[in-house]
């Protein structure tokens, strides 16, 4: 039987990808990849220019990470659903998750196109399992309504119902910049956690980024399955290469990609004005996107032995993450 990790981490860049694979080996733990459709997707993604077969290949040609897509479905990248499900399922991921709440909003919608999806993506590869269910801020759902969902779910097709490992439940979190601005709603958290766990299937919240380890002690000891985190090791890069920049020539070249990018709107709030005081806000939450683009990697290269600090420094956060869920344990 498969013991499927308590975390779940975006590829953000290729030094996470590499920092989690080194982090898995030599402390002998069990950490998720979750690629989003932009980051990794079947005609390439922002993150090192890989396709979702190449990404797939070079983690496990050097793991055994579990291999999970975040946010399948219609809505959620540019390529049709259906052809990223297919690159998805023949690449050789383990979970997929299965969310089409950006454009079926309702639940019983949300629930035909859920089921549809499972059984596109069994046909293709019946050893994939499922998580299914959306988070807040695509979609805010009470313990009632995801109780609805889930018995729909379990109604229509028992049989692949039993393929589901995660449900994503929903607790108050919510990402502004470089902050968890969500408010923690621990009766929220722990009755669809007890909703999961007679559903038995696997809790798991979205959004877990910048959270302290008493935060994150708390939703493990309510008894949450899993958590996913994903922009908050972007920004412990982006952050690490803003330290080492040198002249205001290569931070104006690194603002410059960022701010045409408009991947900063994304992050930032809506009447956010810039100024010079606050080009160092954009380039925080958008540097991640850039990263393989050629006039950032001239750049990159003439910061001496940046990618071993990078390295290191997500290792070190990793340690702080897995020692929090560990205490949660314990209790």
């Amino acid at each position: 039987m498969i013991e499927y990790p308590k975390l779940f981490i975006g590829p953000m860049t290729k030094n996470v990808v590499d920092a989690i694979i080194k982090f898995c080996d030599a402390e002998k733990e069990n950490i998720g990849l979750i690629p989003s459709r932009r980051q990794v997707e079947c005609d390439g993604g922002y993150v090192n220019n890989w396709t979702t077969q190449r990404f797939a290949d070079y983690v496990k040609q050097r793991s055994t990470l579990i291999l999970q897509r975040d946010h399948g479905g219609i809505g959620q990248g540019d390529c049709s659903a259906r052809a990223s499900f297919t690159s998805d399922a023949s690449s050789g991921f383990d979970l997929i998750h299965i969310d089409p709440w950006k454009v079926f909003t309702n639940v019983e919608s949300a629930a035909a196109e859920t089921v549809a999806n499972m059984r596109f993506i069994n046909s293709i590869n019946p050893n994939c399992r499922f998580e299914v269910g959306t988070e807040e801020a695509i979609r805010k759902y009470e313990v009632d309504e995801l109780e609805q969902f889930l018995e729909i779910l379990a109604h229509k097709d028992p049989a692949l119902f039993d393929k589901i490992i995660f449900v994503v439940i929903q607790s108050g979190t919510g990402i502004q910049g470089t902050q968890n601005i969500g408010t923690f709603d621990e009766q929220r958290c722990a009755d669809m956690i007890a909703l999961c766990n007679r559903y038995n299937v696997l809790s798991k919240e979205h959004n877990g980024d910048y959270l302290t380890s008493e935060q994150l002690v708390k939703r493990f000891n309510l008894g949450l399955s899993a958590i996913n985190i994903a922009p908050e090791f972007g920004v412990l890069e982006t952050k690490c290469i803003l330290d080492a920049i040198e002249t205001k020539e290569q931070f104006d070249t690194f603002f410059d990609l960022c701010y045409q990018s408009n991947r900063w709107q994304k992050w930032l709030p809506e009447d956010f004005e810039l100024t010079n005081k606050n080009k160092r806000d954009i380039v925080m939450v958008s540097g991640h996107y850039v990263f393989a683009c050629n006039q950032f990697i001239e750049l990159k290269q003439q910061l001496q032995g940046i990618d071993t600090r990078i390295r290191n420094i997500i290792y070190h956060r990793l340690k702080e993450l897995s020692c929090a869920i560990k205490s949660s344990l314990l209790i």
